[in-house]
């Protein structure tokens, strides 16, 4: 039902959208028309280079999200197990964590240069606090009387991470990786657009909205993205729901 009601919606915008630019109250060459953006979508999965720019962009998010996952799990289960780490570290977090990624592109162009590095940093950046505060909450939730129980049974304090504090953690992290899975998508195609990449949906969306101003690639490109976006997001909630269906806590939607 919840998939029907989606579709509605997403038939009814397009509808309107048609509607209106037929009808002229928008400028066709300013916004096109859905059917004709589609058809565009459709002529550009046919095009190699176009194919190179959607691998391109994927690649650099799947490499983003492995790295932010590899960095800001540990970290989180460091930081939300070690008080006095955590109280140490807290001033620097809360001020880095609030610099939009963006703001960062002018220096990582002069360190790193306008290849494929630059995007893949900045999503990392922006991709780990979801999964960063996420882990340390549910490290602080963990109930002392559950560590207490283990602990009576003589499970050994390298077994109590495993055994009692990650199946806690776990939905708390996983929805921390899912939100970052948006957030990270964001920045790589808004990287490739700003700092000009050589490949990527940013890269074609920014040639197409130059020179002529084919609005109909510029939102055919920005469909595809959002394409994706929302399959990343469909995809790691229904994993999600299989793999914590123990889990009955909301509480992870917090970042």
């Amino acid at each position: 039902m919840r998939l029907v009601r989606n579709l509605v919606g997403l038939l009814g915008f397009l509808l309107i959208w048609e509607v209106v630019v037929r009808a002229g109250l928008i400028d066709q060459n300013d916004v096109p028309p859905p059917t004709i953006v589609f058809a565009r979508i459709g002529e550009l999965l046919g095009d190699t280079e176009f194919v190179r720019d959607v691998i391109a962009s994927v690649l650099a998010w799947l490499i983003a999200m492995a790295v932010s996952i590899a960095v800001a799990v540990p970290a989180g289960l460091l930081l939300g197990s070690v008080r006095w780490l955590r109280d140490a570290t807290k001033a620097i977090v809360e001020f880095l964590r609030p610099i939009p990624s963006v703001a960062w592109i002018p220096l990582i162009l002069i360190v790193v240069g306008g290849g494929p590095e630059s995007k893949i940093l900045l999503a990392v950046y922006a991709a780990v606090w979801p999964i960063l505060f996420n882990t340390i909450y549910a490290m602080a939730e963990i109930d002392p009387l559950l560590i207490e129980t283990a602990r009576s049974y003589g499970t050994p304090k390298s077994r109590l991470l495993t055994s009692v504090a990650l199946p806690h953690a776990a939905p708390f992290v996983f929805t921390g990786i899912r939100m970052s899975a948006a957030i990270s998508l964001i920045l790589v195609i808004s990287t490739e657009f700003l700092a000009g990449a050589k490949l990527g949906i940013g890269q074609f969306v920014l040639e197409a909205s130059s020179g002529s101003g084919r609005m109909d690639l510029v939102l055919a490109g920005t469909v595809v993205a959002g394409v994706l976006g929302f399959l990343a997001n469909e995809g790691l909630e229904r994993l999600g729901k299989r793999l914590f269906r123990w889990s009955s806590n909301d509480e992870g939607d917090l970042a």
